[in-house]
């Protein structure tokens, strides 16, 4: 989820700025949180506070969304999700908008195989994005960061996600074909992500393609991040960074996500 995390915060003052270049500062003082990453520690708080077979993760994951995104109001949601958000009874409104992508990352770190990836990556969508196509982003990305734990190459990873999207369009391609800001859907987004991870070197050029193509920088960057961090692990020197761009209490959930973490899950196998 650090990943994931980083990536939002690199990708946040370029997505209504696009840079369609790999050659930029990778952090600086203009970087800053948005949704994705307020999102992305609700679904992670909502995994903790879970029952151990996460039964309830759906309850869970709506209570989490709403008690920490209520705290962060302007952090760049979208228009239907703030209604979600401030509901009194919140609804599914059938988005395949791709926060269900930018947020799932915890649940691919957290499942302990493939089909509980699915099954986690559905508890924490169905609740806001349940159009088919919001649902398949999450579940893509969550089930291509178990592969990355399980050791599979980008071969296997390619193939599996195949089985989602269709992956011919390079990262050049993206970039020349650029028409600006983009549209903040999965169908779109998830894709580029992928592409943007499969050709990456390590993590920090993996974030690099995300920015260079345009679009909605932040979360494709976000996407591609968890992943990433998955595959490459994140740079020590980039993890380290993340305390001076979050507050304590977005840091302290992913301080306590990752001991979480380390207490319950083996490598994914």
């Amino acid at each position: 989820m650090i990943g994931a995390i980083l990536g939002d915060v690199v990708g946040s003052r370029f997505e209504f700025s696009n840079r369609l270049s790999k050659d930029f500062e990778f952090l600086t003082g203009g970087c800053g949180f948005t949704d994705d990453t307020v999102m992305t520690c609700a679904v992670a708080l909502a995994l903790m506070e879970s029952r151990e077979d996460f039964a309830d993760l759906s309850e869970k994951a709506v209570a989490a969304m709403q008690r920490i995104g209520r705290r962060y109001p302007d952090c760049g949601y979208g228009a239907r999700f703030i209604h979600w958000m401030f509901a009194d009874k919140p609804e599914p409104y059938n988005s395949c908008g791709n926060g269900s992508a930018m947020r799932v990352s915890p649940a691919g770190f957290a499942a302990r195989s493939v089909e509980e990836a699915k099954r986690l990556s559905a508890a924490v969508t169905r609740v806001s994005h349940n159009h088919p196509e919001g649902m398949k982003g999450a579940e893509a990305t969550a089930v291509a960061i178990v592969l990355a734990r399980q050791g599979k190459s980008k071969a296997e990873i390619r193939a599996a996600m195949e089985e989602y999207y269709d992956l011919g369009t390079t990262v050049e391609e993206y970039r020349t074909q650029w028409q600006g800001h983009g549209k903040e859907i999965c169908q779109v987004s998830v894709p580029q992500a992928l592409v943007c991870f499969l050709e990456g070197e390590d993590y920090e050029d993996v974030i690099r393609n995300c920015i260079s193509i345009g679009g909605d920088s932040d979360t494709i960057a976000a996407i591609a991040g968890g992943i990433a961090e998955a595959y490459f692990g994140v740079p020590e020197a980039l993890s380290g960074a993340l305390g001076r761009y979050l507050d304590k209490r977005l840091m302290k959930i992913v301080t306590d996500f990752q001991a979480w973490l380390r207490d319950r899950t083996p490598e994914a196998g």
